[in-house]
C-alpha cells in the first residue's frame, strides 16, 4: 500500500496547480479543479496532457506498469481525482499548500493517506488489494 500511496501522490501532482479538510474555493480555484478532473478521469484529455509532458509520461508508465491493467489505471486515475478534491478543498486552492501536502506525502505516505476521508482511504485499500491480487 506504500507503493500504491506514493504513486498515488505522484498522479496528483501530475495535475495542473489551480491538511486536508473542506473549504470555500474561489472561482479561478473552482474551475482549475474542474479542469483537473476531467483530465484526469477522461483517458482522452489525459493523453493528450501526458504527450506534451515527458516528466509526466513517465509518471503515467510507472502508473500503468504497477496497475497492470487498463481497467485499474483508469481506477487509479479515478482515485487520484478524489485525493485531488480533497487536497484541493482542504487547501482552499492553495498552490503553496497543495505542494507542501504532496511534498510530506512523498516522505510520509502514510501520513498522506492518514489525511483522507474515510471513503477515499477504503477506495485506497481496495484499490491496493486489486493490484495485489492481480499480480498473484
Amino acid at each position: 500500500m506504500r507503493r500504491l500511496a506514493v504513486a498515488l501522490a505522484l498522479a496528483v501532482a501530475l495535475a495542473p496547480t489551480a491538511a486536508l479538510g473542506a473549504q470555500a474555493l474561489d472561482p479561478t480555484a473552482t474551475e482549475a479543479l474542474a479542469t483537473t478532473l476531467r483530465m484526469l478521469l477522461d483517458p482522452t484529455q489525459r493523453s493528450a496532457a501526458l504527450a506534451g509532458n515527458a516528466p509526466a509520461g513517465q509518471i503515467d508508465q510507472q502508473i500503468r506498469a504497477l496497475t497492470g491493467s487498463e481497467a485499474l489505471t483508469q481506477e487509479f486515475y479515478a482515485l487520484a481525482a478524489d485525493v485531488m478534491q480533497e487536497l484541493t478543498q482542504g487547501s482552499g486552492g492553495d498552490p503553496a499548500k497543495m505542494t507542501e501536502a504532496l511534498a510530506r506525502g512523498s516522505t510520509d505516505p502514510s501520513g498522506f493517506a492518514a489525511a483522507l476521508s474515510p471513503r477515499t482511504l477504503e477506495r485506497l485499500r481496495q484499490l491496493s488489494v486489486k493490484i495485489s491480487d492481480q499480480r498473484r
